[in-house]
Order: C-alpha cells, then sequence, then structure tokens
C-alpha cells in the first residue's frame, strides 16, 4: 500500500476536529451514490421496455427475414434464395409480398397494410396466440379466399364477422382514368374467417390485413414475385452466427435482417432516448461531484498542521497532494460501488415485486414498469461514475492544496 493512499484512508474514515467535514463527506458519497443508482435503474429500465417491445414483435415478425437490397420485388424462384431456406439452421421458411393496397367495406374506403403469406406462416411465427374471436386460423379453402385483420382495422370494419370486403390496387403501369378510374383498378374479394390478431403495435393492428400468398400475386399482378422470405431456426441454432452466414451466402443482392432490424426505426429512437438519458444523469453526476471538492476543501484547511509534520518526516508537495487526490477518488468509488449495488437491489425489487405501477392490466400489456439488467450497461455506468469523479476532483484538489498548504 502506498504513503499517500495510507494516509487518504486514514483521513476518509478517522474523526475530524470539525464535525461537519464527516457531514460534507457523507453528503458527497450519498450524492455520487444517489446519481449512480439512479443510473442504473434508468437505464435498466430503458432495457426493460426494449426486450418487452421485442418479444411483442416475436408474435408477429420472424426470427429472420430476406429482403432485396435494391428494389420491392424478388423472384419467388430464385436460385439464391433457395439456398438460403435449405440452411441447416433454417427449419420453417415462408415467402411473403406485402404492399399498400385500397380497402372498401360498406362504401367506406380505408388504406391498408396487405400481406399476402403461404401456408407456412402459421409454423413461422405465433399467430395462433395472439389471434382473437370465434373462429380459426385459415387463409383459402380451394377457390375461396379470406383475410384476418388487425385488431384495430377489426374494429372499423364493425367486428369480426364483417363478411365480404372489397380489396383494390392500381394496375401496374398505367395510370388512372379519372373518369373511369375503375378500369385502372384491380379489385378482388376475401372473406372474414371470425378472427382478428392483436400485436400491440399501432403499425400492425390498425391497418394491416393477412391474406394468402395467392391472394396477393392476383392482386398486385406479380405472380412469380414476393417481398421477402422469412426464416425460422431451430431452437438450438445461434441466430447471430447463422445470420452472419446467410448474409455471406446472399451477397450484395439481399439483406438478411433479424427482428431488431426489421423494426430499425423504433429501436433507433429507443437507442437516442437512453443515450441522451445516460448523458444528462452523467451530469448529475458531475453535480454530485462538486460535493466532493467542498468536503475536499475543508479536509485540507482542517489538515494543515498535519501536513507539516509529513512533510517534516520528508514527504514531498507530489505526495501531498495525491493524498487529498485519493481521498476524492475514494469517496467517487465508495459512492458508485453503493450506488451500483442500490440500483441492483432496486431493480431486483421491481421485476419481483412490481412496486412501480402502470396502470390496469386491462389497459397496460403489463402492469408494471419492466425493468431488465445488462451487464455491460452497469459496467459502462460504473466506469462513467469513476472517470467523472477521478476527473472533477484531479484540477481542484491540485489547485486548493498548493495554494492552502504553502
Amino acid at each position: 500500500m502506498s504513503f499517500p493512499f495510507y494516509i487518504a484512508r486514514r483521513y476518509l474514515f478517522s474523526r475530524k476536529r470539525v464535525g461537519a467535514i464527516n457531514i460534507i463527506s457523507g453528503i458527497s458519497v450519498g450524492g455520487v451514490a444517489l446519481a449512480t443508482m439512479a443510473m442504473v435503474c434508468v437505464m435498466s429500465g430503458f432495457n426493460g421496455f426494449r426486450d418487452l417491445i421485442g418479444s411483442l414483435f416475436t408474435q408477429f415478425d420472424p426470427q429472420i427475414e430476406i429482403v432485396p437490397a435494391k428494389g420491392k420485388f424478388i423472384d419467388q424462384n430464385d436460385p439464391t434464395l433457395r439456398q438460403l431456406a435449405q440452411h441447416s439452421a433454417v427449419s420453417v421458411s415462408s415467402y411473403g409480398l406485402e404492399d399498400d393496397a385500397l380497402l372498401l367495406f360498406l362504401g367506406r374506403p380505408t388504406v391498408i397494410r396487405l400481406k399476402g403469406v403461404d401456408d407456412n406462416f402459421r409454423h413461422l411465427t405465433n399467430i395462433d396466440s395472439i389471434l382473437y374471436g370465434t373462429g380459426r386460423y385459415q387463409l383459402h379453402n380451394g377457390d375461396v379466399e379470406y383475410a384476418i385483420p388487425g385488431i384495430g382495422l377489426c374494429q372499423e370494419l364493425g367486428g369480426v364477422d364483417f363478411g365480404k370486403i372489397q380489396v383494390c390496387v392500381p394496375r401496374r403501369g398505367e395510370r388512372i382514368n379519372l373518369s373511369n378510374p375503375i378500369e385502372n383498378i384491380n379489385v378482388d374479394y376475401a372473406l372474414s374467417t371470425g378472427v382478428c390478431f392483436e400485436v400491440h403495435q399501432q403499425k400492425y393492428d390498425a391497418s394491416t390485413l393477412l391474406c394468402s400468398l395467392g391472394f396477393a400475386q392476383r392482386l398486385f399482378e406479380q405472380p412469380e414475385a414476393v417481398t421477402s422470405l422469412s426464416l425460422k431456426l431451430k431452437p438450438d441454432a445461434d441466430e447471430a452466427a447463422v445470420k452472419k452466414e446467410l448474409q455471406q451466402m446472399a451477397g450484395k443482392k439481399f439483406n438478411v435482417l433479424d427482428r431488431y432490424d426489421q423494426q430499425e426505426e423504433t429501436f433507433n429512437v429507443m437507442k437516442i432516448e437512453k443515450l441522451f438519458a445516460f448523458f444528462f444523469l452523467a451530469f448529475i453526476v458531475l453535480v454530485a461531484s462538486f460535493n466532493i471538492i467542498g468536503s475536499l476543501s475543508m479536509l485540507i484547511i482542517d489538515k494543515r498542521r498535519d501536513v507539516e509534520t509529513l512533510r517534516h518526516l520528508g514527504a514531498s508537495e507530489r505526495d501531498i497532494v495525491r493524498i487529498f487526490l485519493f481521498e476524492g477518488r475514494l469517496i467517487t468509488l465508495i459512492g458508485a460501488a453503493l450506488g451500483i449495488g442500490l440500483g441492483l437491489l432496486l431493480c431486483w425489487g421491481q421485476q419481483q415485486f412490481g412496486w412501480l405501477q402502470l396502470g390496469s392490466a386491462d389497459r397496460f400489456i403489463v402492469s408494471a414498469y419492466p425493468v431488465s439488467v445488462h451487464a455491460t450497461d452497469v459496467l459502462i455506468i460504473f466506469l462513467t461514475v469513476l472517470a467523472v469523479g477521478f476527473v472533477s476532483v484531479w484540477y481542484p484538489v491540485r489547485y486548493l492544496s498548493r495554494r492552502m498548504l504553502q
């Protein structure tokens, strides 16, 4: 143990001649601890909401999605797509065709997102777990076509038993004839299956209409085209490694997207919000560090006689400055450690007991605020608090030590 560190440790835990110094030192530790605890809780809260939204997307979005790097449509019989679908880690593959369309029901036009899927879609996703109604999942039966709307769109249709709906899209490569627009529009009909789905995401629930792939291909005049190939991996597959292998196989012609890539805009917004919250809380840690400077200033004044004694014993000016630097660093370290511990304890309590409630379960997806602690975030918070505390006391301690201890 170095001599300056030994003296700094004695100064921190020993009783001072002026009792206020002990109180201010305790306040300094508490300020850093509370700021650190807030960082842990807030970052874990952002992680909790991110994981919650990710879990909701998994009910509808595929594990891996292959989309064209350029353009909208791809050939369903493309040999590269077949190779990707036959990868050893893939258990289920499904083709899809998705585009905007116009829904006519009782004379009311509504712009929707028409999503055509093949028969493997049911095995690819957990669609059955988010269906509501008295009917069953069915997209076609012979020549009869069915459609399953999102719950928001279903409400516009008046319920799950809406009967027959009319779906319209402009014909390929033709301009709309304003005098007789119907001649430039493809029209087809779909029946209700008595069910709707709810993903708890506005982009799906409010405007998506699920139909068979053949229905969408005929309507969009794309008999051999799809917009995506969706894959479900085997349970023991490493998703990140498989995604990398698939991207190498796909080359520059296709993009391989996992669930987070598919919802890139949503998660990018959450990342930005989390980053701003992190910097804001780091600034609060910096403000809390000013208490450490006040505590050290009073300690330097209180220990003038001790410093003279240390000088007579052979301590250099550098050793004396390091004593008070170590003092500030110890306060920061103890405060950071206490804050991390308290933050983890509060997060554990929120996970187990749901202390902080959102509201009733029938109005929200979850009744309590979701919390997810990530070890990487905890490490970054700890290192950030140490860095802010160490840097903030470096210049003031050197300046005060040289000015007050002359």
